[in-house]
């Protein structure tokens, strides 16, 4: 995986997709510094590996879920180290049948596709049928890092600074507890 050799500062110089365009501006207008580094799709774990040693702080574990009849759609944020099984979450939003939502749903609620999605995109999901959900164990990991409308970038930006991007999409946490073994 090709990888910038340091971590950058700001939005990057070159035509990006519109979405990653608007996520970035929004970051501007709102007076949001961060680091990024890109990079090739970010595929696999060892990818985030060298994204996480770059820039010096853990990528987090974005996953977009739906209930079975697709009416209610979920964004999960948790370490990316942690496993997920859907009965933990599903009894705590005592929702029946937790799945992962279908690209279609991802593309027109979040303008993203598998394997990108970040709270980020939530800047896009205007009539608020996402709920954004963060595992208990990172409400005070001091930054957040995740991809600005594709994977082929990575930003690290503070907490307050993801909190207050969040305020201006309309979009608050609600902190869940996982566990990081499936036997407790």
């Amino acid at each position: 995986m090709q990888l910038s050799p340091t971590p950058l500062t700001g939005r990057p110089a070159d035509r990006r997709t519109g979405a990653e365009e608007a996520i970035y501006d929004r970051l501007d207008a709102l007076s949001i510094s961060y680091l990024r580094v890109d990079h090739d799709h970010a595929d696999t774990m060892e990818d985030c590996l060298r994204i996480e040693k770059a820039l010096g702080a853990a990528v987090a574990k974005n996953l977009f879920l739906t209930n079975r009849r697709m009416t209610d759609y979920y964004l999960l944020v948790m370490p990316g180290d942690k496993p997920f099984k859907t009965r933990f979450l599903s009894a705590q939003l005592g929702v029946a049948r937790l799945s992962f939502a279908g690209e279609e749903a991802m593309r027109t609620l979040l303008r993203t596709v598998p394997g990108s999605v970040s709270p980020l995109e939530l800047l896009f999901d205007t009539e608020m049928r996402v709920r954004l959900l963060v595992d208990e164990e990172l409400r005070t990991a001091p930054v957040f890092c995740g991809h600005p409308g594709l994977s082929t970038s990575t930003v690290r930006l503070g907490s307050d600074d993801l909190r207050r991007y969040l305020a201006s999409t309309g979009h608050h946490p609600v902190y869940v507890t996982l566990p990081r073994r499936w036997d407790e």
